[in-house]
This record gives structure tokens, C-alpha cells and sequence, in this order.
């Protein structure tokens, strides 16, 4: 099997979403990158309902020229969530720019299959063979892990975007994790479920990784409909106030993580130890449960087994690469040859 560009695919991806701006960018970056298949997405409530979040992966999986299954998810999270604002992705969790751009938002072939059933059956008939990348609020991993507690044994990684890293950072400042709040009981299966290989990388990381404004210019200027897609919800992203380290720019939360299950060597710090989902007043984090110096806390919790947790990343070498494959790696169509959808990765 190949990938873009006559590379061999080392990687197949199985992309569980709620399909913001910045998970429509992983979702690109990874269909222009060397050796990728998506194998599949799935849809959770998120960024906005269950219905936006389908209709975005349409959109984008449409842009792409793909097709590849996609599923339904989680329309609510488990019981007893507390509610956590929507209003960082528009009202359509693309920036609202869609419209102005003539592009539609369809609602995409799905199979007959829940997300749940999907992420299942998949990991049972390809044990080994695929990597799962999270990038919403857990719930899908959660129900599919009630079905099959192994569940994670049997995928050759599992990548996760959220959490807070080590609890007792000094002076620390994150912004909000907003996969782990909008379902923390399912945060909570996810850290304590057997795994082979769990990667987390929470925000107190990704909301470092900034995509300067002029780069968004950049994408524009290259021409092709990807770029200029990724450009367009970029600039409608709204800037978060409370992001450490600002000095304007766009983070680049979900793409960080599909760069870093492609590239672990991305990761330029990492801690292993047991996550634990606490309170964040009204709202909840999940904590690497080891201090910054690697210290287990000074108070008991629940036991489960080792993640590891990124705790830095190379922000420059990430950002180069985002732009190259997003400007490099989807040619300019032809005027009358349009490429078909094609099943799986570029």
C-alpha cells in the first residue's frame, strides 16, 4: 500500500474528533503527510453537537478527496458532566467562515456501525496494525472500552489530546482543558484502562505551540484549496486569552498530536507515571500524578497504570513541518481533472 507521493504507509489512523478548527488541521496534516492512511473517523460532541461535528468531518474528508468510513459518536457525555462552554470555534466549530468561501458542509456516508462498534471491531481485526488518535472528549473510548476493556492493548499506539501534565507545576497558568471537563468520568476510564503504548499531551504543552499570524498569510499565498481551507479557519480562530506564553499566534493543540504519534521524537520531554482526573473548581484536569521533579504526590490515588505524558516539544520543528506539509503536500488540482475521493490517507 502507498501513501502521498509513492510512500509506503507506515501508519494507519483511526481519528476520533469533535472537529473544531484545530482538529480539521490535524486532519489535513495528516492526509498530506508521507505514509499516512486515515483509516477511519469517528464523531464525539464537543467543540459543538454531535450533528456540527459530523457535518465537519464531511467537509473536510470532501476538501481532502477522501473517504474514509466514518462513524457516529456520543451525542452527551457520561453522567454527572459539568457544562463547559462552546464558544472558541464558531458556531459551526469552523470559524464561521465556510460560507464565505462557497464551501459546504455535508453530512458524510456513514457506515451502520456506532463509533463505538467501529473503534471495536476495528482494533479486534487489526490487532497491532493501528495507531488511535483522540482529539476530543474521550466518551467513544470510554463506551468502547465497556465492550472491550483490552480495547487499547490491541492498537499499536493510542495518542490523546488533553490533560494538564505534572500536578504541582509552580506558578503554572493552563488554559482549559477542555476534553478532559466536557467528560471527565470518561477521562477517568481512559487513564486507568491496560494499555501497550498511551501517549498524553495536554495543554499546559499544546497551548505553547503557536502558529505565528504572518504563517497564516503564508498558507493563504500558497494557492492551493487545503491551504487556503486551513488559512481561512485559522484566522477565524479566536485568541485565548489565557494562554501561557502568547505573543500572538494560533496553537496548535491537535495537530501537536498528530505530529507526535508520527514523530515521537517530537516529544522533548516526557514523564511516565499514573493520570488521575481531579477538580479544577467547577470544572476537572487530568494530572500526570508526579511532580516536576518526577515525585510521587503526598497523597493517595486511584492506582493505574503508567502514561506517558509529554512535557515539552520541539515547537519550532513542529510548526516547520505543519506548513510544509500543509502548503507541499496537496499540488494544486488540475482544472479538468478533479481527483476522485480515494478510500483511506493521501
Amino acid at each position: 500500500m502507498t501513501g502521498p507521493r509513492g510512500a509506503d504507509v507506515t501508519r494507519h489512523v483511526v481519528v476520533d474528533t469533535d472537529a473544531g478548527i484545530d482538529d480539521a488541521c490535524a486532519l489535513l496534516y495528516l492526509a498530506g503527510h508521507p505514509g499516512v492512511e486515515i483509516t477511519a473517523v469517528t464523531s464525539v460532541a464537543g467543540n459543538r453537537p454531535e450533528r456540527d461535528v459530523a457535518r465537519n468531518i464531511g467537509c473536510v474528508t470532501r476538501l481532502l478527496g477522501l473517504a474514509p468510513p466514518v462513524a457516529r459518536g456520543a451525542a452527551r457525555p457520561l453522567p454527572g458532566a459539568p457544562s463547559v462552554p462552546r464558544g472558541t470555534h464558531g458556531t459551526d466549530g469552523l470559524g464561521a467562515p465556510l460560507a464565505r468561501h462557497g464551501l459546504p458542509r455535508p453530512m458524510p456516508a456513514v457506515t451502520g456501525e456506532s463509533a463505538t462498534e467501529l473503534i471495536v471491531r476495528l482494533a479486534r481485526e487489526r490487532p497491532g496494525d493501528l495507531d488511535l488518535l483522540a482529539l476530543g472528549p474521550f466518551t467513544n473510548l470510554a463506551l468502547a472500552l465497556r465492550i472491550d476493556p483490552a480495547l487499547f492493548t490491541k492498537y499499536r499506539s493510542v495518542v490523546l489530546m488533553g490533560g494538564s501534565g505534572p500536578y504541582d507545576v509552580p506558578g503554572e497558568r493552563l488554559v482549559r482543558d477542555s476534553n478532559i471537563a466536557r467528560d471527565p468520568a470518561a477521562a477517568r476510564a481512559v487513564a486507568t484502562a491496560p494499555r501497550a503504548d498511551l501517549v498524553m499531551l495536554g495543554v499546559d504543552v499544546t497551548a505553547t505551540v503557536l502558529l505565528p499570524t504572518e504563517a497564516i498569510a503564508a498558507l493563504d499565498a500558497a494557492g492551493t484549496p487545503v491551504a487556503r481551507f486551513a488559512a481561512a479557519i485559522l484566522g477565524a480562530y479566536p485568541r485565548l486569552d489565557d494562554a501561557p506564553g502568547r505573543r500572538g499566534g494560533v496553537p496548535l493543540h491537535d495537530p501537536l498530536a498528530a505530529g507526535i504519534l508520527l514523530d515521537p521524537s517530537l516529544a522533548t520531554g516526557t514523564t511516565i507515571g499514573p493520570v488521575a482526573v481531579l477538580p479544577d473548581g467547577p470544572l476537572w484536569r487530568a494530572r500526570l500524578m508526579r511532580t516536576a521533579e518526577g515525585l510521587p504526590p503526598p497523597f493517595p490515588c486511584e492506582p493505574a497504570p503508567d502514561t506517558r505524558v509529554v512535557t515539552a516539544a520541539d515547537a519550532g520543528r513542529f510548526v516547520r513541518d505543519f506548513l510544509h506539509t500543509l502548503t507541499q503536500g496537496f499540488p494544486l488540482p488540475h482544472a479538468t481533472d478533479p481527483a476522485p475521493p480515494r478510500p483511506g490517507g493521501r
